[in-house]
């Protein structure tokens, strides 16, 4: 029970600090809509993209590869370090050295400002200088010193974001202290600015780490790390192509005068399926340590295909809720009306997360009998869907065919991870009543947006009728649950 009770603990914190920097990113659209144009916005969105990528590409695999190397007990823990530190501190500094060396160029080729480059590249190459101390303290067990540094991270963001835009602006009053400090014609910088200032501090607060740690370099180490590394890499970049890639296609191959325009309306309205992005997070970190520590028992099957249908049935409900009241969470997170176009995407990506979190409950079955191999596979194939159909969609259809691209990558996976599953470790999954009932969520979703847009009235009906048909199915569950 004690070790349940500190995996639980250690889940909860862990959880907190991963989804909180999700939330930011939420909180702050309101913030954004309000006082960056859709064209500014859709700057900021594309070259997050970016940076999404190239946190995959600088850490290369070595924080799941330090796992692994540094809890095998026939390998020196401190060599293995010092080696992780080492490789990730020089490529992060060559790197940097590098590519500021051509930061005009990187300008030119991405059209970017070369103002917002070089404050993409020091954010990245920071961010890569802290990925070691922060897996450090997951392996040292020390979850506390982990989520309070995540967290003020977080609010060091939010804090000079608030301050940037909600108080600089006042104080910026003419012949003032303030005045140099604000350009109101440049205000997409002041987004990179706060990001790259809470990334600096974050350093500072584990850079206590690194003479702790002490650098060395052990080639040999270095060389089996990368072999676990490079399919970690490769898995990674297919996830990041499919969470990120669509702005950077619409960003280019849109006509040049209308798409940065198209790149913040879809970006804004993206974050709406945050919602289910959120959900799926958190139920992941928490029920993935379970995964495999049930993974001996005897009704380990029949209790993944539970928990896979209880997942899916609640998602349904979220899916529900964020569609039929869509016209309440626009004016909360998106109150620039100038964005309000773009919502036509928001069932689309709402139903692409639920299948990305459903594809997590199915994937216990790769993790489980060590065919990760399988993982990669299926985000390889996904990430190729996602690239085909945005190159063959966004020229006629635009943002709509990048959401349609979301939707179908994700789809693919969570079939195929279905279908390989059933071949080499079947679980016994309720298909019929659990895809059932997210069928039915999607038909009523569709008729609720599609159909009767704006009558929530309806919509509520709808929703109260699903709620009575999954309680209705489920009732000999809820009674036993009721009765214990």
């Amino acid at each position: 029970m004690a070790l349940f009770k500190k995996l639980f603990k250690q889940t909860f914190i862990y959880g907190l600090a991963t989804v909180l920097p999700r939330i930011l990113s939420v909180i702050l659209v309101p913030l954004y809509v309000e006082v960056l144009l859709p064209e500014e916005y859709g700057v900021y969105a594309s070259l997050m993209a970016f940076l999404i990528l190239g946190n995959v590409l600088l850490s290369y695999g070595m924080e799941t590869a330090f796992f692994r190397f540094v809890t095998k007990g026939n390998t020196n823990q401190k060599v293995v370090q010092s080696t992780t530190l080492t490789s990730l501190t020089v490529s992060s500094i060559v790197f940097l050295a590098v590519t500021l060396l051509f930061r005009n160029y990187l300008a030119e080729i991405s059209e970017f400002k070369v103002e917002y480059v070089t404050y993409g590249l020091w954010i990245l190459a920071l961010d890569a200088l802290v990925v070691l101390p922060f897996v450090w303290f997951r392996v040292n067990e020390k979850p506390m010193r982990y989520a309070v540094i995540k967290i003020l991270n977080v609010c060091i963001n939010l804090g000079l974001n608030l301050f940037f835009f909600l108080i600089l602006p006042k104080l910026a009053v003419p012949g003032s202290f303030w005045e140099p400090m604000w350009n109101p014609e440049n205000k997409v910088s002041y987004v990179f600015i706060a990001n790259l200032i809470a990334s600096a501090l974050t350093l500072l607060m584990v850079s206590g780490l690194y003479l702790k740690i002490g650098f060395g370099f052990s080639k040999s180490i270095w060389k089996q790390m990368m072999k676990y590394a490079i399919p970690v890499l490769i898995a990674g970049i297919a996830f990041s192509v499919n969470e990120a890639f669509d702005r950077i296609l619409l960003k280019y191959l849109l006509p040049q005068d209308i798409a940065e325009v198209q790149v913040g309306l879809y970006s804004a309205c993206y974050k709406l399926g945050m919602f289910m992005t959120l959900f799926v997070m958190a139920f992941r970190l928490g029920i993935e340590p379970f995964f495999f520590n049930y993974s001996d028992q005897g009704n380990a099957k029949t209790t993944y295909a539970a928990i896979t249908k209880y997942f899916t049935l609640f998602g349904c409900l979220i899916l529900l809720v964020v569609i039929i009241y869509i016209d309440i969470f626009k004016r909360i997170l998106i109150p620039n009306s100038q964005y309000w176009e773009a919502l036509k995407i928001v069932p689309l990506i709402l139903l692409a997360n639920l299948f990305l979190g459903i594809y997590h409950n199915l994937s216990v079955w790769y993790k489980v009998t060590d065919r990760t191999k399988f993982g990669a596979y299926i985000s390889v194939f996904s990430a190729i869907i996602t690239l085909v159909l945005n190159y063959l969609l966004i020229p006629y259809i635009g943002y709509i065919g990048s959401a349609i691209a979301t939707l179908a990558a994700y789809g693919s996976m969570m079939v195929l991870s279905y279908l390989y599953g059933q071949k080499y470790y079947r679980v016994p999954y309720d298909l019929k009543k659990t895809g059932g009932l997210l069928f039915l969520a999607i038909l009523f979703s569709g008729i609720s947006f599609y159909g009767l847009r704006g009558n929530i009235w309806v919509g509520t009906l709808l929703l109260l009728v699903f709620v009575a048909i999954l309680v209705y199915s489920e009732k000999n569950e809820f009674l036993r649950i009721i009765r214990k």
